[in-house]
């Protein structure tokens, strides 16, 4: 089974993340098949000051 990699920003709350990862793994057993216990699942959180897009920073003020 697959093992998926997440990268986003920081601040999501543990709850948050708790129905991502259900959510993930849940649509993954319906169209793969298989079972939970064979879904990972891997959140990199990263600062917006280490995410840059389009030559700018995300911590920097966006219009």
């Amino acid at each position: 089974m697959p093992t998926y990699h997440i990268e986003m920003f920081e601040g999501r709350t543990p709850e948050q993340k708790t129905k991502l990862v259900a959510e993930i793994t849940r649509v993954t057993v319906e169209v793969l098949g298989g079972s939970p216990e064979s879904v990972d699942i891997i959140i990199n959180e990263v600062k917006r000051e280490n995410w840059a897009t389009g030559g700018r920073l995300w911590s920097e003020p966006r219009s």
